[in-house]
């Protein structure tokens, strides 16, 4: 006669698991189980082994152990087909598990709950758990490893079908487990490195540490990635800052897609660089027009005006409410996005017209302009790893390289298009005037490239405009072509070769020059 078939079942998400138990329990399955689950099962009627009957040993230490026992391992990762493996077993009297439901304390939900200490977070890390998680998703081929309820009418349908598990299905719900407890402990690794406790032991800690492992959860689906032809997913962390683009609540219009979300994190990075009412148009993740105004109003038509063309299909951020008079300027044109901090109800009666105009709503933390994060990069076989860019601006370290200083004005608009060509694609510069981008030159291989492009579209604005540039400036002709377009003051970061070249220019032209020490290429 064949041996008994056994499910152990221990979870904390008990979505489902009784149904799941009662067609094991059907099919002749001995069902064991652990405290609330077992209490959990009784309550619908089944009949359960308590796993310390199994084991021999009661749970201890306010339950951290209960499982951690050969009975229990040795029933999960004994080989059938192994003789002896299957002597051990019964000379140790060790049964057979061969299903193993299992998911983990809830770690994630209980570190997202505000308040949530050290301590409660320490005490909902999963050991017993994801120990026989792994077991049995490695012997897979005689222990068949359920984490996720939606699969538990799977396993049913294929033993009441075929009588067994197929080898294929098996190993799907194997990969499901690794993957199940990889994303847990990268979990509690995440959240440990976002902590600190006062507590040093030797060295400090490495802010680059020698391996990684972050989480994330798939949030939806996308309709296609860059182009039609490419598939893709977007994934969010498991507990983003609520100012996040992945905490942002859609108030209306389509899904967002692949290139909708890219543009969107361009453009509210940008955005958040400001504390006056400002408005950024982005498209293909570059600025084409930045504002700041008194009011919202102003500072939407500045941004504009910067390229009335361009703005045409694009993403609008604001760094305020939405009131009537700005929703009804940009309800004048096609606009993919419009996100803000809030909308008033004015606003959205004037936007809900446009039914397929996108709104979100993303909360601005006053401190995120400063808030020091990372930024990845993949490339073929690797990621690679660097801070943000984010700071404070500190003008008192500024270095005036030129025999006229910047006047008061052109210091303000020399800080505004400093704030925005740190976002515009490398090598670029940005042309300011009265806290309005008029000339953008982005992505170019040469820098004077990116001037030229900048003061033709500038035009005669640029004269008494200010330049910025990410990186510094290794000839003169950049200068030459500035100056004969009538800008007024340059800042960079200095550093060339050139720079005296470049310097020498500025002083003919009456130029006022900053270094500011500080390189902002973005690729």
């Amino acid at each position: 006669m064949a041996d008994k078939k056994r499910a152990l079942i221990s979870v904390s998400d008990k979505s489902g698991i009784a149904a799941f138990a009662k067609e094991l329990a059907s099919m002749g399955w001995e069902i064991i189980s652990t405290g609330g689950t077992a209490g959990a099962l009784r309550e619908e009627g089944l009949e359960v082994r308590e796993i310390s009957q199994l084991t021999g040993f009661p749970q201890i230490l306010d339950g951290r152990v209960k499982t951690l026992h050969p009975a229990v391992h040795g029933g999960i990762l004994g080989k059938r087909d192994l003789p002896s493996h299957q002597e051990q077993m019964k000379e140790h009297g060790i049964e057979n598990i061969d299903l193993v439901a299992v998911n983990l304390y809830p770690f994630l939900e209980v570190v997202s709950r505000e308040g949530t200490s050290l301590e409660e977070a320490i005490e909902n890390i999963d050991i017993g758990g994801p120990t026989m998680i792994r077991a049995a998703a490695k012997n897979y081929r005689d222990v068949i490893v359920v984490v996720d309820p939606s699969t538990y009418s799977t396993v049913v349908e294929e033993l009441k079908s075929q009588g067994d598990v197929s080898p294929s299905t098996r190993f799907s719900l194997a990969q499901q487990a690794f993957a199940h407890t990889a994303f847990y402990d990268s979990v509690i690794n995440s959240y440990f490195l976002s902590r600190t406790t006062g507590e040093k032991y030797g060295e400090e800690k490495d802010e680059f540490p020698p391996a990684l492992s972050f989480p994330f959860v798939k949030a939806q689906e996308l309709r296609y990635g860059e182009n039609p032809q490419q598939k893709a997913s977007f994934y969010r962390e498991p507990f983003p800052s609520i100012y996040s683009i992945a905490s942002a609540q859609q108030l209306q219009g389509k899904e967002l897609s692949f290139n909708n979300i890219n543009d969107l994190n361009a453009a509210w990075e940008l955005v958040k660089e400001f504390e006056e009412p400002t408005a950024v148009a982005v498209k293909h993740t570059n600025p084409c027009g930045v504002g700041s105004a008194a009011s919202l109003s102003g500072a939407y038509q500045k941004a504009y005006d910067s390229d009335p063309v361009s703005i045409f299909g694009g993403i609008v951020a604001l760094n305020r409410e939405v009131d009537q008079e700005t929703a009804s300027l940009m309800s004048q044109i096609f606009l993919e996005i419009i996100a803000a901090p809030s909308f008033s109800p004015e606003a959205l009666e004037v936007l809900s017209r446009k039914k397929d105009l996108r709104l979100l709503q993303i909360p601005l933390d006053p401190g995120d302009s400063v808030e020091q994060g990372y930024d990845f990069k993949k490339v073929s076989g690797g990621l690679l790893l660097q801070e943000d860019l984010k700071e404070n601006y500190d003008t008192s370290k500024w270095r005036v390289v030129t025999s006229r200083s910047p006047t008061e004005q052109e210091m303000g608009e020399l800080l505004f298009a400093l704030k925005v060509v740190k976002h515009v694609k490398s090598n670029s510069v940005v042309i300011g005037k009265r806290e309005q981008t008029v000339g953008i030159g982005a992505g170019q291989m040469s820098r004077v490239g990116a001037v030229q492009i900048a003061v033709n579209q500038a035009g005669e604005n640029a004269r008494g405009a200010v330049i910025a540039s990410d990186a510094f400036f290794p000839f003169k002709d950049s200068i030459e072509k500035a100056a004969s377009a009538g800008i007024t003051a340059v800042i960079q970061p200095g550093g060339s070769a050139g720079d005296e070249e470049v310097i020498e220019a500025c002083n003919r032209y009456h130029i006022a020059m900053l270094f500011t020490g500080k390189r902002y290429f973005k690729h």
